[in-house]
């Protein structure tokens, strides 16, 4: 049965360090729809009408999708699953362009954070949010990442342990001295002031940050410190995240050898599960595109010579 093989399906992609929760549930739902139907094997046709019962695009695309791969899968094995090979669900998604903040405007973020009003049942919620939107900053961790660390992922000598996050990895961060030693001071603090909550950065019930409430308090920050005004689309958190990255390629220059070097590491450092993940980064800012339009010219000069 089709759903013995979708269990089976999930089972060996997750030991690749793939979640799949949704898709978990993408794939039962869809062969109890092909039992219904009599079915034995996946036919493009009934796909497209269980997929089709969705009641967004997105989540159309994204269901179809699942199939698409479940089938490839199965019709290795036995050639009478069809496996469908365009997706007429398909949803173009484009990135939102980051905003890459300047050094002083990170550093106006950090000022706006150390003034947010003080909160009676939270006392250390300035420290809080300077520490983190800093840590970010520093690092490039995911917001996710950060909120779910705790006091035992801060080991000796200034390294951070990140555990099973978004591809299910684990990684460990190095930080850098001027981070070690304000994370020093927010322990300090965070000891004197915060309950008995094992996280690093514990909500008023200790238990771990909301994730919109921390993107809230972050545009409310960016709000007073005047970052972008004009700019329709506010600045994210996770641009801090892009801020970093980008900064660290700016340094690679154009060597060829020096670049490689990079990607490798900055995309172990991020915890990207494709290094062509990592490659957006070029086209971030106009000091990496003059970087590569100047690496281009002088190879072609080269070979015109």
């Amino acid at each position: 049965m089709l759903s013995d093989d979708a269990e089976r399906y999930i089972a060996l992609r997750r030991t690749l360090g793939y979640k799949l929760r949704q898709a978990a549930r993408h794939l039962q739902s869809f062969a109890r729809f092909v039992a219904d139907r009599g079915e034995t094997h996946i036919r493009a046709a009934t796909a497209i009408a269980w997929a089709a019962m969705a009641p967004t695009p997105a989540t159309r695309d994204r269901r179809f999708a699942d199939v698409m791969l479940f089938a490839r899968f199965l019709h290795a094995e036995d050639a009478a699953h069809e496996a469908p090979t365009v997706n007429p669900f398909a949803v173009r998604v484009t990135r939102p362009v980051p905003y890459i903040y300047t050094p002083d405007e990170v550093a106006r973020i950090l000022d706006a954070a150390g003034k947010l009003r003080q909160q009676k049942p939270n006392p250390l919620r300035r420290q809080i949010y300077v520490m983190l939107f800093g840590l970010i900053a520093a690092t490039g961790l995911r917001v996710s990442e950060a909120l779910a660390l705790r006091l035992e992922d801060v080991l000796p000598s200034g390294v951070l342990h990140i555990r099973e996050t978004k591809f299910g990895k684990s990684r460990l961060v190095p930080l850098h001295e001027s981070v070690v030693k304000a994370l020093d001071r927010y322990l300090d603090a965070r000891r004197r002031l915060a309950g008995t909550s094992s996280l690093l950065f514990p909500s008023t019930r200790q238990k771990e940050l909301i994730s919109s409430t921390v993107n809230y308090t972050f545009r409310c920050v960016v709000r007073r410190a005047s970052i972008a005004p004009h700019r329709r689309r506010m600045p994210r958190i996770h641009d801090l995240r892009h801020t970093f990255a980008t900064r660290v390629l700016e340094q690679c220059g154009t060597e060829r050898g020096a670049v490689a070097r990079h990607f490798v590491a900055l995309s172990t450092y991020l915890g990207h599960g494709d290094i062509r993940d990592t490659y957006w980064y070029l086209q971030a800012t106009p000091e990496l595109m003059a970087g590569i339009a100047a690496a281009a010219e002088a190879l072609v000069g080269r070979a015109i010579q």
